[in-house]
């Protein structure tokens, strides 16, 4: 049985610590907020519901809510409650010197895209992750990484890889790896059509880069991924949201959503996971993937395969890169959700006429990516160290998403598609978006389905990590706050 590692207990307050109730009650929430955790706008608990929930008086709360006030990190909404302050300076101008203009303001979500991305940085023994998309640290092989950066090291080739920027599109080495590791998936990828980036989502934000420009538009399954929605909007992007099923995304309303727009704003690109999707664990058809490529074929339009599962998933299953033969398919991938975070290797194979493109995009971007890692990450892929590896953990896997499927179903939860992969879609029966700031005071990070909309909408679905979700406690307190709301 896989270890899981305890969660912390910061709703335990004492009365037998130095600091008083009221200063251990403002850090609980002081620290969550300076990490952003805690979104600016998020609403604290009421005052009568802080009490109830941390066992003290509602003269302890208000005095604390008054600490986090004279600290400068929440504000206090006139008969609407207490509120994460935006901590980012007021724009200096010169309506600065009058009178506020009434502005619409919407409440963001309590858990966002980039409180999932900073809960990575947490240190081992921080917040439980059973929102995050990564695999827990002792799942992963620490000799392994170790043994292929001493080769990467040796001193016959380290001052080639050290002393200078290594190629523009990447070490020689590692694309001609990835390029036989792409044939176990029927991709027929030649090294010159490969190019290495900082990580899947550094390729994603390349490709997008190349292709599309602010204002226009690009497809999207709905649900997918919260980060990817952000980076598009972040980007100047028309999100077009289509409905994902269980063997690919809706076609009807894809096209209705194409021809719905004008000649000039009709879509170029669209985003998708065919294998594991996320949230839904569902992978795409070969019949869907056929038809996917024809309306792309009719309507002029490339599409963007994120592949960052693929090391957790069949080689046998349809990839549109391998359909496609790499003429409208963008396919990216990466190792971080198998081998390390930390390393930052991903790639990017494309239609050879857009591989110049995308390097003059990478340049402009960061120059190079780390030559070091890329002979490492080389190294595992040559020696099968990396096929080994996935398989372990594959293994570990399926006996994760087992029991954590009899612990939801256990604790009144079901499943709104079949579990598969890394990640489970459950529907809890209750709003996600409270059960997730109830959770996170309580010392977990949920990710709420509100997240993996293109607009966020109330929801009953979260997103859990099969491998970081076996501790019977987190399913406790899920199901004590679920009653409880």
């Amino acid at each position: 049985m896989t270890s899981v590692r305890p969660p912390p207990t910061p709703t335990a307050l004492t009365r037998a610590s130095d600091a008083t109730l009221t200063e251990q009650l403002a850090a609980h929430f002081a620290g969550p907020i300076r990490q952003r955790l805690l979104a600016p706008g998020t609403r604290l608990p009421s005052v009568r519901e802080c009490a109830r929930r941390h066992g003290v008086s509602p003269s302890t709360v208000v005095a604390a809510y008054d600490q986090l006030l004279a600290q400068g990190l929440v504000e206090a909404r006139r008969q609407r409650g207490f509120y994460v302050r935006d901590a980012a300076p007021a724009p200096a101008g010169p309506e600065a010197a009058g009178p506020a203009a009434p502005r619409e303001r919407r409440t963001p979500l309590p858990i966002s895209a980039t409180t999932l991305i900073r809960g990575m940085f947490q240190p081992p023994g921080a917040l439980p992750m059973p929102g995050l998309g990564t695999l827990p640290v002792e799942w992963l092989d620490l000799p392994m990484l170790a043994r292929a950066m001493r080769k990467a090291t040796a001193p016959s080739q380290l001052g080639a890889v050290s002393l200078q920027y290594g190629e523009p599109a990447g070490e020689s080495r590692l694309r001609r790896a990835l390029a036989t590791r792409l044939a176990d998936f029927g991709i027929a990828a030649s090294p010159a059509q490969i190019v290495t980036t900082i990580g899947a989502t550094h390729a994603l934000d390349i490709v997008t880069r190349t292709l599309l420009r602010p204002g226009d538009s690009v497809l999207v399954d709905e649900p997918g991924w919260s980060i990817e929605y952000a980076r598009l909007a972040a980007l100047g992007l028309r999100v077009l949201p289509v409905p994902r099923g269980d063997d690919g995304p809706d076609l009807e309303v894809m096209q209705r959503l194409i021809e719905a727009q004008t000649p000039q704003e009709r879509p170029r690109l669209y985003v998708t996971v065919s294998v594991l999707h996320n949230p839904t664990g569902a992978s795409l058809s070969l019949q869907s993937a056929h038809r996917v490529l024809r309306l792309a074929q009719a309507h002029d339009l490339y599409i963007v395969e994120d592949d960052s599962y693929a090391h957790l998933a069949p080689a046998h299953l349809p990839r549109l890169a391998a359909l496609d033969a790499l003429e409208r398919t963008f396919y990216v991938g990466g190792f971080s959700k198998i081998l390390t975070p930390n390393w930052r290797v991903g790639f990017v194979a494309a239609p050879p006429a857009w591989v110049d493109r995308l390097v003059d995009t990478k340049l402009l971007s960061t120059l190079t990516t780390p030559a070091l890692t890329e002979q490492a990450m080389a190294h595992c892929l040559e020696n099968g160290l990396l096929r080994r590896h996935a398989e372990r953990v594959a293994g570990q896997l399926d006996a994760a998403r087992s029991r954590v499927v009899k612990l939801a179903e256990s604790h009144g939860c079901r499943f709104a598609a079949p579990p598969r992969g890394l990640f489970g879609w459950v529907d809890t029966g209750v709003d996600t978006e409270r059960l997730a700031r109830a959770m996170l005071d309580e010392g977990w990070l949920l990710a709420p389905g509100a997240l993996f909309h293109a607009t966020p909408r109330a929801t009953t679905l979260m997103r859990i990590n099969f491998a970081s979700t076996q501790d019977a406690r987190f399913w406790r307190t899920l199901d004590r706050q679920r009653r409880e709301m």
